[in-house]
């Protein structure tokens, strides 16, 4: 069985974001980069059937600039087989994200593919579904179990009310959540490993896929500043306040 596993390049989850001085969106220049932490479950997921002898192939894929390369070989340090990135210096937003991953599992024929349930730069959470959607595949979202057994997929997903089981037919498209696994440490042997194995560069032009951006961002711009906490004597001054200041009561 092969698996595709989806991984895209975000800011490390431990950098403090900075709006633009012009706020026409997030600064990135000389901030550490790193694998998004939800695709990165998906990477050790695969990596997990492959060692139960459930999967035979790992294909690790990305979209985006150059730099992606460097994530794509983390996701082969973890234990992914081969990778392919799309290269493009185009913004690219989720629908332009999902028809290039869609025009890759036609080209690949994957009996399963794996993503993040959601980036944390812009939580979208769009991606897989829409990837489903294009290829006409059954989906599993928030995924926090996952089996696979007798061309079927059973996954547990978490859900307001708590916790659901569906099973969905293969080829599917699964989503992870943070419960699914916990990542391995990337050993230095390995890092040495995955630059030797093969890493294929693709253009969106090559796929037949146009990305050109349909949404246009207006203004990007830090949340407001909270104001410091008072104490106040009694009950009484506390629901005026809460009338008469703040407006939160009537």
């Amino acid at each position: 069985m092969k698996v595709l596993v989806c991984v895209k390049r975000v800011v490390d989850y431990n950098v403090k974001v900075r709006v633009k001085p012009d706020q026409s969106g997030v600064d990135v220049a000389n901030v550490k980069m790193s694998m998004n932490p939800f695709d990165e479950i998906a990477v050790e997921q695969a990596v997990r059937l492959k060692e139960a002898a459930v999967a035979t192939e790992i294909v690790a894929v990305s979209c985006g600039v150059a730099q992606c390369q460097e994530t794509l070989r983390t996701a082969l340090a973890i234990g992914a087989d081969r990778a392919i990135l799309v290269e493009t210096d185009v913004e690219l937003q989720p629908l332009a994200v999902a028809k290039l991953l869609a025009a890759v599992v036609e080209r690949e024929q994957p009996q399963l593919i794996i993503l993040g349930k959601q980036a944390i730069d812009d939580d979208a959470n769009q991606t897989g579904q829409m990837v489903a959607a294009l290829r006409s595949l059954p989906q599993a979202t928030f995924a926090s179990k996952l089996s696979i057994e007798g061309g079927w997929a059973e996954v547990t997903r978490e859900v307001d009310g708590g916790l659901e089981t569906i099973a969905v037919a293969l080829p599917a498209v699964i989503t992870t959540d943070l419960r699914l696994n916990e990542p391995r440490y990337v050993t230095l042997p390995n890092i040495m490993k995955a630059k030797k194995k093969p890493l294929e560069v693709l253009t969106p032009a090559a796929l037949g896929v146009d990305v050109a951006p349909r949404l246009k961002t207006v203004k990007v711009s830090e949340p407001a500043q909270r104001k410091a906490g008072i104490r106040v004597a009694d009950v009484d001054t506390l629901v005026a306040k809460l009338r008469d200041e703040a407006k939160v009561i009537t």
